[in-house]
Parts: C-alpha cells; structure tokens; sequence
C-alpha cells in the first residue's frame, strides 16, 4: 500500500470521531453510532482506493452502509480490504464514559480474516508474550510465563478483562493467581492495544468478545511487535454455517496473529472520541475543534501520534452564528 495512505486514513477517523463526539453523554448510542457511520462512509469516498469492506456495520440487509462487501474508495489506487469499526464503545459514548473510539484497519486484498459477527475468545500481550501465552493454558499459567518474560512479579500484572457475567470464573482465577485486574464495560480494541504499549499500564487482555473487533486489535498488535491468540466461539449451527461460508473451515482451531492479519502490511489507525489509555477524546473549541489520532504501519514499524486542529464550520443565518 502506498505509504501516503496512512495520513489519508487518520482524516476518515477524525470525521468520524467529531461527528460521534457531539452526542458524548447524551444517551444516543444509535445516534452517536449513525452520526460516525455517516462521516466515516462519506470521507472513505475521497481516498484513492478500490477498498472492500469486510469487517463493518453488518450484512446489506442490516446496514444501509459500510456493509459487508460494499465497494468504497475513489475507484483508483490500491485494491485493499477494510476493517471499520465507526464508534467502538457506543455505550461509552452515551454515557460519557472513557475509552470510545473511532477505528480502522486496512491491508492488501485478502489479508484480513473476514471474521463473522460472534464471540471470539482472544489472549493479547505485548512483545514479552511472544512464544509464551497459550489460549488453552490456564491463566495463572500465563500470568506466570508472561510474568517472567517481562521481568516482573505476577502481582505487577494488569489484565484487562470485559466486566460481564460470563467472565465470573476468569476473573476469580486472575485474582487468585495475583495479577490486578482492570474491568470495562464495553470497547476492547483499546486495552488490546494498550497490552502492546510499554507504558500504558496495561500487560494483558483475555477473555470473550466480538469478532470483528478481533481482527481489528490484531491489525495494531501486528504493527506493534505484540502477541495474541483468538478462536471464535459460535454459539448455535447458524454461526458455525456462517464461519464456513466464509471460507473457515475449522471453527475450534486456535488462530495465530498471522491468522488474523496475513502478511506484513497493515494500518491501524483510531481516533479518540472521549478520553482513553492511549488517545483523547475530542475537544470542542469555538472556532477550532481537535483530535488525538494514532496512526501505525506493520511494514516500516512506524507508529505515530497526530493531533489536529480542525477549523469549525461557521454556519450563519441573518448574519449571526447558529
């Protein structure tokens, strides 16, 4: 992919972002939702690609745009898949909350697992964890080898772990095993990627969540030298015939980093839409609104930070601002 793409990519997710921003603490989440959709559809427009969503907001019949299989770009450029996640914490958003973001990953036709939408069961570490997690390994275990992998105790440990009751038992083991443990309510594309960051705060994400959003954290885990493992968990013959007719034939197989993001081309990019670990959220300003975006690319291992200032549009009636 040309590597220009990368700053075209972080203008889609800060349209996003500031559309979706308007709404934080409202209580709107399918507001804030069609608000980021709307934005992030209408600006992948401009950029000089022939892109393929593949990871979106649903099938044709669930979703008017960014649908699965919808062609998006310019019509020119590289022919690429993409991954999009227009708000990531809907929840967050409409209450105020931190960690939401806006998100996308972007590869070479066919490098992304077209993962369907269901639970996936996924470990994510930084670079420490390399060789050493195991999805079917207990977890004290690889509290332990991750532990001493880093150079730290198991008690220096912070897991990221999504506060739901199916997570009642795991939560019990990490604290029985010593490792502190950080709970959130939705969106955990962000702590995956804080797992791979030195100085986040956070050593580990594991646990059940969405698929999609899977393959999305894989994209940054990848540009981040980080270690995860996933497998996805249908829950009745309906999803199992779903993962088959999008070419995954073993559904219980244990998918490696490679699996989920082949090759070693890739771009993440997220924009803050309130407040995170990693990003901030978006400030409103009376003629200047910003944004905290990062941008990253497997290829060069270039990870960069990017606030902007956008310049707000001043729309007048009668003379006066409205």
């Amino acid at each position: 992919m040309e590597r220009e793409l990368a700053l075209e990519f972080v203008r889609v997710t800060e349209a996003a972002a500031l559309a979706a921003g308007r709404l934080m603490g409202r209580g709107d989440k399918n507001g804030a939702d069609q608000l980021a959709v709307d934005a992030m559809r209408s600006m992948l427009d401009t950029v000089n690609i022939q892109g393929t969503v593949v990871i979106g907001e649903g099938e044709l019949d669930e979703a008017p745009m960014l649908y699965i299989g919808e062609h998006i770009g310019a019509g020119t450029g590289d022919p690429v898949d993409i991954a999009v996640d227009p708000l990531e914490g809907t929840n967050l958003v409409a209450k105020g909350s931190p960690g939401a973001i806006a998100v996308m990953a972007v590869a070479p036709r066919g490098r992304l697992l077209h993962a369907p939408d269901m639970y996936m069961e996924k470990i994510v570490t930084g670079p420490a964890g390399l060789g050493c997690i195991d999805l079917d390994a207990p977890v004290a275990e690889n509290l332990k080898r991750l532990a001493r992998s880093s150079n730290k105790d198991v008690t220096d440990l912070t897991v990221v772990v999504l506060d739901r009751d199916r997570h009642r038992a795991l939560i019990e083991q990490i604290r029985d095993a010593g490792a502190r443990i950080k709970l959130i309510t939705d969106g955990d594309v962000s702590p995956a990627v804080a797992a791979c960051v030195s100085d986040s705060g956070v050593d580990m994400l594991i646990g059940l969540g969405g698929a999609p959003e899977g393959v999305i954290a894989a994209a940054a885990v990848k540009c981040l030298g980080g270690e995860m493992k996933a497998r996805l968990k249908p829950e009745n013959e309906q999803q199992t015939e779903r993962m088959r007719s999008m070419g995954i034939t073993e559904p219980t197989r244990v998918l490696s980093l490679d699996d989920l993001v082949e090759g070693d081309d890739v771009i993440y990019v997220a924009t803050g839409i309130t407040d995170g670990d990693l990003l901030k959220g978006v400030r409103y300003g009376s003629l200047y609104s910003t944004t905290h975006s990062v941008v990253m690319r497997s290829l060069t291992g270039t990870v960069r930070y990017v606030t902007a200032d956008h310049h707000n549009d001043l729309k007048k009636t009668n003379g006066k601002r409205v």
